[in-house]
Protein backbone atom coordinates (compact mmCIF):
# COMPACT_ATOMS: atom_id res chain seq x y z
CA UNK A 1 0.00 0.00 0.00
CA UNK A 2 2.81 2.38 0.73
CA UNK A 3 4.50 1.78 -2.51
CA UNK A 4 1.60 2.52 -4.25
CA UNK A 5 0.78 5.94 -2.18
CA UNK A 6 4.31 6.94 -3.01
CA UNK A 7 3.95 6.21 -6.94
CA UNK A 8 1.07 7.62 -6.88
CA UNK A 9 2.64 11.00 -5.10
CA UNK A 10 5.39 10.72 -7.86
CA UNK A 11 2.79 10.76 -10.80
CA UNK A 12 0.89 13.68 -9.39
CA UNK A 13 4.21 15.32 -9.11
CA UNK A 14 5.86 14.93 -12.75
CA UNK A 15 2.60 14.80 -14.03
CA UNK A 16 2.20 19.12 -12.99
CA UNK A 17 6.24 19.62 -13.13
CA UNK A 18 6.88 20.96 -16.63
CA UNK A 19 6.64 24.64 -15.40
CA UNK A 20 7.95 23.87 -11.66
CA UNK A 21 11.38 23.89 -10.48
CA UNK A 22 12.86 20.96 -9.14
CA UNK A 23 12.78 22.78 -5.41
CA UNK A 24 8.91 23.86 -6.25
CA UNK A 25 8.76 19.89 -6.86
CA UNK A 26 9.99 19.10 -3.60
CA UNK A 27 8.14 21.61 -1.32
CA UNK A 28 5.12 20.53 -3.04
CA UNK A 29 6.31 17.03 -1.42
CA UNK A 30 7.18 18.28 1.97
CA UNK A 31 3.38 20.45 1.76
CA UNK A 32 1.61 17.35 1.07
CA UNK A 33 3.74 15.15 3.69
CA UNK A 34 2.48 17.84 6.38
CA UNK A 35 -1.28 17.72 5.57
CA UNK A 36 -0.13 13.52 5.87
CA UNK A 37 0.94 14.86 9.54
CA UNK A 38 -1.65 16.79 10.42
CA UNK A 39 -4.40 14.33 9.76
CA UNK A 40 -2.67 11.61 11.78
CA UNK A 41 -2.52 13.71 14.77
CA UNK A 42 -5.86 14.69 14.83
CA UNK A 43 -6.93 11.25 14.02
CA UNK A 44 -4.84 10.21 17.12
CA UNK A 45 -6.79 13.04 19.25
CA UNK A 46 -9.96 12.03 18.10
CA UNK A 47 -9.38 8.67 19.40
CA UNK A 48 -8.23 9.71 22.49
CA UNK A 49 -11.45 11.50 22.94
CA UNK A 50 -13.67 8.56 22.33
CA UNK A 51 -11.64 6.30 24.40
CA UNK A 52 -10.11 3.88 22.34
CA UNK A 53 -8.28 1.18 23.40
CA UNK A 54 -4.56 1.47 24.66
CA UNK A 55 -3.03 -0.63 21.44
CA UNK A 56 -5.63 1.55 18.82
CA UNK A 57 -3.89 4.87 20.69
CA UNK A 58 -0.50 3.44 20.50
CA UNK A 59 -0.74 2.49 17.04
CA UNK A 60 -2.01 6.15 15.88
CA UNK A 61 0.48 8.10 18.25
CA UNK A 62 3.59 5.59 15.64
CA UNK A 63 1.66 6.10 12.43
CA UNK A 64 1.85 10.49 14.09
CA UNK A 65 5.15 10.16 15.01
CA UNK A 66 6.39 8.49 12.22
CA UNK A 67 4.60 10.43 9.69
CA UNK A 68 6.63 13.56 11.40
CA UNK A 69 9.93 11.86 9.50
CA UNK A 70 8.47 12.43 6.02
CA UNK A 71 8.66 15.76 6.51
CA UNK A 72 11.80 16.47 9.45
CA UNK A 73 14.12 16.73 6.49
CA UNK A 74 12.84 20.27 5.36
CA UNK A 75 11.03 21.19 8.85
CA UNK A 76 14.07 20.71 10.77
CA UNK A 77 16.44 22.79 8.46
CA UNK A 78 14.35 25.75 7.79
CA UNK A 79 12.08 25.82 10.93
CA UNK A 80 14.54 24.89 13.76
CA UNK A 81 12.48 26.15 16.79
CA UNK A 82 9.17 24.96 15.42
CA UNK A 83 10.03 21.80 15.60
CA UNK A 84 11.55 21.33 18.68
CA UNK A 85 8.14 22.20 20.02
CA UNK A 86 7.53 19.35 17.65
CA UNK A 87 9.22 16.61 18.31
CA UNK A 88 12.08 18.21 20.70
CA UNK A 89 12.98 16.06 24.01
CA UNK A 90 10.51 15.86 26.38
CA UNK A 91 12.58 17.97 29.45
CA UNK A 92 12.28 21.48 30.77
CA UNK A 93 15.07 23.73 29.41
CA UNK A 94 15.99 26.73 30.96
CA UNK A 95 16.07 29.82 28.81
CA UNK A 96 18.94 32.09 30.05
CA UNK A 97 18.80 35.15 27.96
CA UNK A 98 14.69 35.12 29.49
CA UNK A 99 15.61 33.71 33.03
CA UNK A 100 12.70 31.55 32.63
CA UNK A 101 12.47 27.43 32.37
CA UNK A 102 10.12 26.38 29.20
CA UNK A 103 8.25 23.32 29.84
CA UNK A 104 8.40 20.53 26.32
CA UNK A 105 5.66 20.34 24.66
CA UNK A 106 5.31 17.84 21.06
CA UNK A 107 4.91 13.98 20.55
CA UNK A 108 8.21 13.12 22.18
CA UNK A 109 6.21 14.29 25.57
CA UNK A 110 2.95 13.01 24.06
CA UNK A 111 4.45 9.27 23.69
CA UNK A 112 4.75 9.04 27.48
CA UNK A 113 0.94 9.43 28.05
CA UNK A 114 1.00 6.67 25.75
CA UNK A 115 4.07 4.00 26.33
CA UNK A 116 4.57 1.74 27.99
CA UNK A 117 0.94 1.58 28.96
CA UNK A 118 -1.73 4.74 29.25
CA UNK A 119 -3.85 5.63 31.85
CA UNK A 120 -7.10 7.16 31.22
CA UNK A 121 -7.28 9.75 34.33
CA UNK A 122 -4.36 11.23 32.08
CA UNK A 123 -6.87 11.96 29.13
CA UNK A 124 -7.30 15.53 30.09
CA UNK A 125 -3.68 16.47 29.97
CA UNK A 126 -2.90 14.52 26.99
CA UNK A 127 -5.80 16.31 24.99
CA UNK A 128 -4.11 19.79 25.75
CA UNK A 129 -0.86 18.15 25.24
CA UNK A 130 -2.31 17.17 21.54
CA UNK A 131 -4.07 20.60 21.32
CA UNK A 132 -0.72 22.41 21.65
CA UNK A 133 0.85 19.85 19.13
CA UNK A 134 -1.81 20.99 16.49
CA UNK A 135 -1.15 24.67 17.01
CA UNK A 136 2.47 24.04 16.27
CA UNK A 137 1.61 21.79 13.02
CA UNK A 138 -0.76 24.79 12.15
CA UNK A 139 2.12 26.98 13.03
CA UNK A 140 4.59 25.21 10.65
CA UNK A 141 2.08 25.04 7.74
CA UNK A 142 1.62 29.03 8.40
CA UNK A 143 5.37 29.77 7.82
CA UNK A 144 6.02 26.97 5.34
CA UNK A 145 3.91 29.15 2.86
CA UNK A 146 6.27 32.01 2.62
CA UNK A 147 9.24 29.71 2.47
CA UNK A 148 11.48 29.17 -0.64
CA UNK A 149 13.45 26.58 -1.21
CA UNK A 150 16.64 26.34 -3.23
CA UNK A 151 18.58 23.05 -5.18
CA UNK A 152 21.12 23.84 -2.29
CA UNK A 153 19.02 24.00 0.52
CA UNK A 154 17.58 20.77 -0.36
CA UNK A 155 20.83 18.77 -0.92
CA UNK A 156 22.60 19.94 2.01
CA UNK A 157 19.43 19.55 3.93
CA UNK A 158 19.57 15.84 2.68
CA UNK A 159 22.70 15.48 3.75
CA UNK A 160 21.71 16.58 6.68
CA UNK A 161 18.95 14.30 7.34
CA UNK A 162 21.03 11.35 6.58
CA UNK A 163 23.43 12.72 10.17
CA UNK A 164 20.18 13.31 11.50
CA UNK A 165 19.33 9.28 11.05
CA UNK A 166 22.57 8.27 12.36
CA UNK A 167 22.94 10.17 15.20
CA UNK A 168 19.59 10.86 16.48
CA UNK A 169 17.50 8.39 15.02
CA UNK A 170 18.85 5.01 15.04
CA UNK A 171 20.21 5.56 18.33
CA UNK A 172 16.49 6.32 19.90
CA UNK A 173 16.64 9.64 20.58
CA UNK A 174 13.34 10.54 19.89
CA UNK A 175 11.66 7.26 20.54
CA UNK A 176 13.15 6.75 23.93
CA UNK A 177 10.08 4.79 25.46
CA UNK A 178 8.21 3.08 22.19
CA UNK A 179 11.82 2.91 20.71
CA UNK A 180 9.71 2.88 17.36
CA UNK A 181 13.41 3.93 15.88
CA UNK A 182 13.91 1.89 13.27
CA UNK A 183 10.38 1.68 11.38
CA UNK A 184 10.98 6.00 11.74
CA UNK A 185 13.89 5.48 9.85
CA UNK A 186 12.22 3.56 7.08
CA UNK A 187 10.16 6.76 6.28
CA UNK A 188 13.20 8.92 6.46
CA UNK A 189 14.49 6.79 3.95
CA UNK A 190 11.57 7.00 1.60
CA UNK A 191 11.32 10.66 1.90
CA UNK A 192 15.18 11.07 0.91
CA UNK A 193 14.26 8.50 -2.09
CA UNK A 194 11.25 10.91 -3.30
CA UNK A 195 13.06 14.08 -2.81
CA UNK A 196 16.20 12.17 -4.24
CA UNK A 197 13.95 10.92 -7.61
CA UNK A 198 12.82 14.44 -8.45
CA UNK A 199 16.85 15.29 -9.25
CA UNK A 200 18.04 11.87 -10.46
CA UNK A 201 17.33 11.88 -14.35
CA UNK A 202 18.94 8.43 -15.06
CA UNK A 203 17.40 6.47 -11.87
CA UNK A 204 18.54 2.74 -12.87
CA UNK A 205 22.15 4.04 -12.52
CA UNK A 206 21.42 6.01 -9.27
CA UNK A 207 24.18 5.37 -6.74
CA UNK A 208 21.84 6.58 -3.94
CA UNK A 209 18.72 5.60 -4.88
CA UNK A 210 20.16 1.83 -5.21
CA UNK A 211 21.79 2.58 -1.44
CA UNK A 212 17.78 3.36 -0.30
CA UNK A 213 16.54 0.92 -2.32
CA UNK A 214 18.57 -1.87 0.06
CA UNK A 215 19.15 0.23 2.80
CA UNK A 216 15.09 0.03 3.20
CA UNK A 217 15.53 -3.90 2.55
CA UNK A 218 17.69 -4.62 5.74
CA UNK A 219 16.05 -2.22 8.15
CA UNK A 220 12.60 -3.87 7.36
CA UNK A 221 14.69 -7.21 7.77
CA UNK A 222 15.85 -6.50 11.15
CA UNK A 223 13.57 -3.86 13.23
CA UNK A 224 14.74 -5.47 16.66
CA UNK A 225 15.91 -2.18 18.41
CA UNK A 226 18.28 -4.21 20.78
CA UNK A 227 19.61 -6.50 18.41
CA UNK A 228 20.02 -3.82 15.46
CA UNK A 229 23.83 -3.61 13.57
CA UNK A 230 24.39 -0.46 13.86
CA UNK A 231 27.83 -0.36 12.66
CA UNK A 232 27.00 -2.73 9.58
CA UNK A 233 23.94 -0.34 8.90
CA UNK A 234 26.34 2.89 9.00
CA UNK A 235 28.59 1.88 6.99
CA UNK A 236 27.22 -0.23 4.44
CA UNK A 237 24.05 2.22 3.64
CA UNK A 238 24.30 5.67 5.36
CA UNK A 239 27.90 6.62 4.93
CA UNK A 240 27.69 5.43 1.47
CA UNK A 241 24.48 7.40 1.04
CA UNK A 242 25.84 10.47 2.35
CA UNK A 243 28.50 10.07 -0.23
CA UNK A 244 26.41 9.87 -2.80
CA UNK A 245 24.17 12.23 -2.24
CA UNK A 246 27.23 14.87 -2.42
CA UNK A 247 28.39 13.34 -5.58
CA UNK A 248 24.85 13.90 -7.32
CA UNK A 249 24.71 17.24 -6.07
CA UNK A 250 28.10 18.06 -7.23
CA UNK A 251 27.31 16.16 -10.83
CA UNK A 252 24.63 18.12 -10.83
CA UNK A 253 26.78 21.10 -10.25
CA UNK A 254 24.53 22.87 -7.90
CA UNK A 255 26.34 24.66 -5.26
CA UNK A 256 27.59 23.86 -2.40
CA UNK A 257 27.24 26.73 0.91
CA UNK A 258 30.67 28.29 1.81
CA UNK A 259 29.60 29.28 5.21
CA UNK A 260 31.39 28.28 8.28
CA UNK A 261 29.56 25.53 10.68
CA UNK A 262 31.31 23.23 13.11
CA UNK A 263 29.99 20.04 10.56
CA UNK A 264 31.59 21.16 7.58
CA UNK A 265 29.19 21.71 4.52
CA UNK A 266 31.92 20.13 2.89
CA UNK A 267 31.40 16.52 4.93
CA UNK A 268 30.46 13.43 3.07
CA UNK A 269 30.06 11.65 6.06
CA UNK A 270 30.18 12.28 9.71
CA UNK A 271 32.94 10.22 9.86
CA UNK A 272 35.48 11.88 7.06
CA UNK A 273 39.05 12.95 8.37
CA UNK A 274 38.42 16.25 8.90
CA UNK A 275 34.58 16.14 9.20
CA UNK A 276 34.80 19.24 11.58
CA UNK A 277 36.09 22.20 11.77
CA UNK A 278 37.75 23.97 15.00
CA UNK A 279 37.53 27.42 13.68
CA UNK A 280 33.93 27.54 13.27
CA UNK A 281 33.31 26.53 17.39
CA UNK A 282 35.67 29.54 18.41
CA UNK A 283 33.15 32.32 17.21
CA UNK A 284 35.77 35.59 16.04
CA UNK A 285 38.37 36.21 13.29
CA UNK A 286 40.93 37.13 15.85
CA UNK A 287 41.05 33.46 17.16
CA UNK A 288 42.09 31.82 13.91
CA UNK A 289 44.25 29.11 14.63
CA UNK A 290 47.31 29.22 13.20
CA UNK A 291 50.87 26.81 13.16
CA UNK A 292 52.91 29.60 15.17
CA UNK A 293 50.31 30.05 17.55
CA UNK A 294 50.21 26.92 18.25
CA UNK A 295 53.55 26.28 18.89
CA UNK A 296 53.59 29.33 20.93
CA UNK A 297 50.49 28.35 23.09
CA UNK A 298 51.87 25.09 23.84
CA UNK A 299 55.19 26.66 24.69
CA UNK A 300 53.14 29.14 27.45
CA UNK A 301 50.85 25.85 28.27
CA UNK A 302 54.25 24.21 29.95
CA UNK A 303 55.32 27.72 31.69
CA UNK A 304 54.76 28.39 35.37
CA UNK A 305 55.34 31.36 34.59
CA UNK A 306 51.59 32.11 33.83
CA UNK A 307 51.09 31.18 37.55
CA UNK A 308 51.10 34.21 40.09
CA UNK A 309 53.81 32.44 42.08
CA UNK A 310 55.84 30.56 39.58
CA UNK A 311 55.18 27.67 40.59
CA UNK A 312 52.32 26.13 38.42
CA UNK A 313 51.73 25.74 34.62
CA UNK A 314 48.78 24.39 32.68
CA UNK A 315 50.99 21.36 32.09
CA UNK A 316 50.89 20.53 36.40
CA UNK A 317 47.29 19.08 35.72
CA UNK A 318 46.90 18.20 32.69
CA UNK A 319 49.26 15.71 31.57
CA UNK A 320 49.51 14.48 28.25
CA UNK A 321 49.52 10.75 28.84
CA UNK A 322 46.65 11.05 30.92
CA UNK A 323 44.63 12.29 28.40
CA UNK A 324 45.22 16.35 29.37
CA UNK A 325 43.65 14.61 33.05
CA UNK A 326 46.24 14.91 36.21
CA UNK A 327 44.44 10.93 37.27
CA UNK A 328 43.45 12.57 40.75
CA UNK A 329 39.76 12.66 41.94
CA UNK A 330 40.40 16.60 42.20
CA UNK A 331 43.48 18.28 42.03
CA UNK A 332 45.09 20.26 44.81
CA UNK A 333 45.17 23.91 44.90
CA UNK A 334 47.74 25.78 44.70
CA UNK A 335 48.46 26.41 48.35
CA UNK A 336 48.58 22.69 48.65
CA UNK A 337 45.67 23.53 51.82
CA UNK A 338 42.67 21.84 50.20
CA UNK A 339 41.36 20.41 46.74
CA UNK A 340 39.62 22.54 44.05
CA UNK A 341 36.00 21.68 43.77
CA UNK A 342 35.94 19.67 40.75
CA UNK A 343 37.84 16.72 38.82
CA UNK A 344 40.82 18.23 36.07
CA UNK A 345 38.40 17.49 32.92
CA UNK A 346 40.59 16.23 29.69
CA UNK A 347 41.51 18.90 27.04
CA UNK A 348 41.83 16.52 24.11
CA UNK A 349 39.12 16.69 21.99
CA UNK A 350 37.47 19.23 23.71
CA UNK A 351 37.70 21.80 20.43
CA UNK A 352 33.99 21.05 19.19
CA UNK A 353 32.27 22.17 22.16
CA UNK A 354 30.27 25.17 22.59
CA UNK A 355 30.49 25.38 26.25
CA UNK A 356 33.51 24.31 28.87
CA UNK A 357 33.74 23.74 32.52
CA UNK A 358 30.97 21.15 33.89
CA UNK A 359 28.67 23.93 34.79
CA UNK A 360 29.06 24.99 31.44
CA UNK A 361 30.17 28.72 32.32
CA UNK A 362 31.59 29.85 29.45
CA UNK A 363 31.36 29.88 25.67
CA UNK A 364 35.04 29.88 24.24
CA UNK A 365 38.40 28.15 24.90
CA UNK A 366 40.36 31.45 25.24
CA UNK A 367 37.51 32.51 28.61
CA UNK A 368 38.18 29.13 29.80
CA UNK A 369 42.15 29.85 29.95
CA UNK A 370 41.54 33.32 31.78
CA UNK A 371 39.32 31.56 33.97
CA UNK A 372 41.40 28.35 35.29
CA UNK A 373 44.48 31.45 35.29
CA UNK A 374 42.84 34.02 37.57
CA UNK A 375 41.36 31.45 39.81
CA UNK A 376 42.80 31.80 43.40
CA UNK A 377 42.71 27.82 44.33
CA UNK A 378 44.22 26.99 40.80
CA UNK A 379 46.81 28.65 39.45
CA UNK A 380 45.98 32.43 40.78
CA UNK A 381 47.72 34.03 38.18
CA UNK A 382 47.23 37.65 36.00
CA UNK A 383 47.26 37.62 32.34
CA UNK A 384 48.33 41.17 32.46
CA UNK A 385 51.69 40.87 34.82
CA UNK A 386 52.05 37.23 32.63
CA UNK A 387 52.32 39.93 29.64
CA UNK A 388 54.56 42.09 31.17
CA UNK A 389 57.05 39.61 32.07
CA UNK A 390 57.15 37.61 28.60
CA UNK A 391 58.00 40.89 27.21
CA UNK A 392 60.93 40.52 29.20
CA UNK A 393 62.16 37.09 27.37
CA UNK A 394 63.33 37.70 23.84
CA UNK A 395 62.43 34.24 23.18
CA UNK A 396 58.78 35.01 23.70
CA UNK A 397 59.07 38.39 22.25
CA UNK A 398 60.25 36.44 19.00
CA UNK A 399 57.70 33.96 18.88
CA UNK A 400 54.98 36.11 19.69
CA UNK A 401 55.91 38.28 16.97
CA UNK A 402 55.66 35.10 14.47
CA UNK A 403 52.26 33.86 16.15
CA UNK A 404 50.62 37.52 15.89
CA UNK A 405 52.58 40.01 13.61
CA UNK A 406 50.45 43.09 14.74
CA UNK A 407 50.20 42.51 18.14
CA UNK A 408 51.49 43.29 21.02
CA UNK A 409 51.93 40.69 23.78
CA UNK A 410 48.42 41.18 25.57
CA UNK A 411 45.90 38.96 27.30
CA UNK A 412 44.34 38.58 24.55
CA UNK A 413 47.53 36.99 22.58
CA UNK A 414 48.17 34.77 25.50
CA UNK A 415 44.96 33.40 25.68
CA UNK A 416 44.57 32.68 21.97
CA UNK A 417 47.58 31.39 21.76
CA UNK A 418 46.93 28.86 24.77
CA UNK A 419 43.50 27.98 23.11
CA UNK A 420 45.56 27.60 19.82
CA UNK A 421 47.44 24.78 21.56
CA UNK A 422 44.29 23.13 23.18
CA UNK A 423 42.42 23.41 19.65
CA UNK A 424 45.23 21.46 18.25
CA UNK A 425 44.61 18.20 20.47
CA UNK A 426 41.27 17.06 18.90
CA UNK A 427 42.45 14.07 16.35
CA UNK A 428 39.71 11.83 15.57
CA UNK A 429 42.21 9.81 14.31
CA UNK A 430 41.64 6.58 17.35
CA UNK A 431 40.57 2.86 15.81
CA UNK A 432 37.31 3.07 15.84
CA UNK A 433 37.42 6.46 13.57
CA UNK A 434 39.48 3.85 11.22
CA UNK A 435 36.96 1.82 11.25
CA UNK A 436 33.93 3.73 10.25
CA UNK A 437 36.16 5.05 7.62
CA UNK A 438 37.40 1.75 6.11
CA UNK A 439 40.99 1.86 7.44
CA UNK A 440 41.04 -0.28 10.35
CA UNK A 441 39.25 -3.74 11.96
CA UNK A 442 37.62 -3.94 15.28
CA UNK A 443 36.53 -7.40 16.84
CA UNK A 444 33.77 -8.49 17.37
CA UNK A 445 33.83 -7.81 21.00
CA UNK A 446 33.95 -4.38 20.59
CA UNK A 447 31.65 -4.05 17.56
CA UNK A 448 28.86 -5.42 19.73
CA UNK A 449 29.93 -2.91 22.42
CA UNK A 450 29.37 0.03 19.62
CA UNK A 451 26.31 -1.10 18.84
CA UNK A 452 25.27 -1.51 22.79
CA UNK A 453 26.87 2.41 23.19
CA UNK A 454 23.96 3.55 19.92
CA UNK A 455 21.23 1.46 21.25
CA UNK A 456 20.06 -0.79 24.33
CA UNK A 457 22.87 1.02 26.42
CA UNK A 458 21.78 4.23 25.29
CA UNK A 459 25.01 6.36 25.42
CA UNK A 460 24.77 7.84 21.93
CA UNK A 461 21.60 9.72 23.13
CA UNK A 462 23.89 11.94 25.24
CA UNK A 463 27.35 11.20 24.55
CA UNK A 464 26.49 11.81 20.58
CA UNK A 465 28.10 10.32 17.52
CA UNK A 466 30.75 10.93 16.50
CA UNK A 467 32.21 13.38 18.77
CA UNK A 468 30.76 11.03 21.87
CA UNK A 469 30.06 14.49 23.76
CA UNK A 470 26.85 16.33 24.41
CA UNK A 471 27.14 19.16 21.32
CA UNK A 472 23.90 18.46 19.83
CA UNK A 473 23.89 16.71 15.99
CA UNK A 474 23.59 17.10 12.94
CA UNK A 475 23.81 21.32 13.18
CA UNK A 476 26.17 20.72 16.66
CA UNK A 477 25.49 24.50 17.38
CA UNK A 478 24.77 23.84 20.97
CA UNK A 479 26.95 22.05 24.13
CA UNK A 480 23.79 19.67 26.57
CA UNK A 481 24.22 19.62 30.45
CA UNK A 482 22.61 16.40 32.11
CA UNK A 483 21.34 15.71 35.73
CA UNK A 484 22.55 12.27 36.36
CA UNK A 485 22.68 11.85 39.95
CA UNK A 486 26.03 11.39 40.56
CA UNK A 487 27.11 10.12 44.31
CA UNK A 488 29.37 11.58 46.98
CA UNK A 489 31.72 9.37 48.78
CA UNK A 490 28.93 9.17 51.86
CA UNK A 491 26.48 7.38 49.23
CA UNK A 492 24.30 10.65 49.37
CA UNK A 493 23.95 12.46 45.95
CA UNK A 494 27.09 15.03 45.83
CA UNK A 495 26.67 18.20 47.45
CA UNK A 496 28.38 20.17 44.17
CA UNK A 497 24.57 21.60 42.64
CA UNK A 498 26.74 21.98 38.99
CA UNK A 499 25.02 24.69 36.52
CA UNK A 500 22.42 25.73 39.14
CA UNK A 501 25.38 27.74 40.91
CA UNK A 502 24.69 29.87 38.01
CA UNK A 503 21.62 30.14 36.59
CA UNK A 504 18.99 29.55 40.08
CA UNK A 505 16.94 27.17 37.97
CA UNK A 506 15.79 23.98 39.64
CA UNK A 507 15.94 22.38 36.38
CA UNK A 508 19.50 22.30 36.45
CA UNK A 509 20.23 21.72 40.35
CA UNK A 510 22.65 18.82 39.86
CA UNK A 511 23.31 19.48 36.17
CA UNK A 512 26.79 18.85 34.32
CA UNK A 513 27.72 19.22 30.70
CA UNK A 514 28.30 16.25 29.18
CA UNK A 515 31.88 15.63 28.67
CA UNK A 516 32.98 13.76 25.29
CA UNK A 517 34.46 10.22 25.97
CA UNK A 518 37.33 10.08 23.98
CA UNK A 519 40.32 8.71 25.51
CA UNK A 520 38.34 7.66 28.50
CA UNK A 521 40.61 4.57 29.04
CA UNK A 522 43.69 7.45 30.08
CA UNK A 523 41.08 9.87 32.06
CA UNK A 524 40.29 8.47 35.52
CA UNK A 525 38.96 8.76 37.66
CA UNK A 526 35.55 9.49 36.50
CA UNK A 527 32.70 12.33 36.78
CA UNK A 528 32.99 16.19 38.25
CA UNK A 529 33.69 14.60 41.62
CA UNK A 530 36.23 11.55 40.53
CA UNK A 531 33.76 9.24 42.49
CA UNK A 532 34.22 6.24 40.05
CA UNK A 533 37.64 4.90 40.01
CA UNK A 534 36.94 2.34 36.66
CA UNK A 535 34.73 1.93 33.88
CA UNK A 536 33.52 -1.10 35.30
CA UNK A 537 31.83 1.44 38.28
CA UNK A 538 30.70 3.89 35.10
CA UNK A 539 28.83 1.36 33.55
CA UNK A 540 26.91 -0.39 36.82
CA UNK A 541 25.93 3.45 37.45
CA UNK A 542 24.42 4.27 34.39
CA UNK A 543 22.92 0.44 34.10
CA UNK A 544 21.02 0.80 37.47
CA UNK A 545 19.46 3.84 36.46
CA UNK A 546 21.67 6.76 37.83
CA UNK A 547 20.96 8.56 41.22
CA UNK A 548 17.00 7.05 41.13
CA UNK A 549 18.42 3.82 41.18
CA UNK A 550 20.82 4.28 44.22
CA UNK A 551 17.39 5.67 46.07
CA UNK A 552 17.75 9.33 45.43
CA UNK A 553 14.21 11.71 45.47
CA UNK A 554 15.88 13.51 41.68
CA UNK A 555 12.86 14.42 39.92
CA UNK A 556 14.84 16.68 37.88
CA UNK A 557 16.77 13.73 36.44
CA UNK A 558 17.29 13.87 32.73
CA UNK A 559 19.37 10.43 32.55
CA UNK A 560 16.21 7.63 32.04
CA UNK A 561 15.86 6.06 35.24
CA UNK A 562 14.86 2.29 33.91
CA UNK A 563 17.26 -0.26 34.80
CA UNK A 564 19.52 -0.79 31.45
CA UNK A 565 19.91 -4.83 32.52
CA UNK A 566 23.01 -4.93 30.78
CA UNK A 567 24.73 -8.75 31.10
CA UNK A 568 28.05 -8.84 32.39
CA UNK A 569 28.97 -9.70 28.69
CA UNK A 570 27.61 -6.62 27.73
CA UNK A 571 29.27 -4.55 30.32
CA UNK A 572 32.72 -5.94 29.14
CA UNK A 573 31.89 -5.37 25.32
CA UNK A 574 30.73 -2.00 26.01
CA UNK A 575 33.93 -0.86 27.80
CA UNK A 576 35.84 -2.68 25.15
CA UNK A 577 34.35 -0.13 22.78
CA UNK A 578 35.34 3.30 24.29
CA UNK A 579 38.84 1.73 24.50
CA UNK A 580 38.70 1.91 20.56
CA UNK A 581 37.98 5.70 21.34
CA UNK A 582 41.91 6.93 22.28
CA UNK A 583 43.80 8.71 20.27
CA UNK A 584 46.69 7.25 18.82
CA UNK A 585 48.69 10.46 18.83
CA UNK A 586 49.26 11.06 22.39
CA UNK A 587 51.44 14.64 22.67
Amino acid sequence: MKNIVFLFALFLLFSCSDSKSKAEQINDLYESDLVVLQKEVVQLQHLVQIDATQKQLQIQFLKAHQSYKSVESISEYYFPTVSKAINGPALDEFEVDEGITVPPAGLQVIEEYFFPVYDKGTKKDLLKEIGILNANLYRLEMISKNNELTDSSVFDALRLEVFRIITLGITGFDSPIAQNSLPEAITSLETIEKQLTVYEENQDNSMALKILKEGKEYLNKNLKFDEFDRAYFIKKYLSPLSKAIYKMQSDLKIPFFKESRGLKVTAQTLFDKNAFDAEAFSGFPDYKTTKEKIELGKMLFSDPILSGDNSRSCASCHHADKGFTDGLEKAVSLDGTMMVKRNTPTLSNIAFQRSFFYDSRVNYLEDQAIAVITNENEMHGSLEKSAWNLKKSRKYAANFKKAFPNKEITAFTIKNALASYIRSLSNYDARFDGYMRGEEKLNLDEIAGFNLFAGKAKCATCHFIPLTNGTVPPNFDRSESEVLGVPGKNKRIDEDLGKFDLTKAEVNRYSFKTPTIRNIALTAPYMHNGVFKTLEEVVDFYDGGGGEGLGFNLPNQTLPTDKLNLTPLEKKQLIAFMKTLTDKKQY
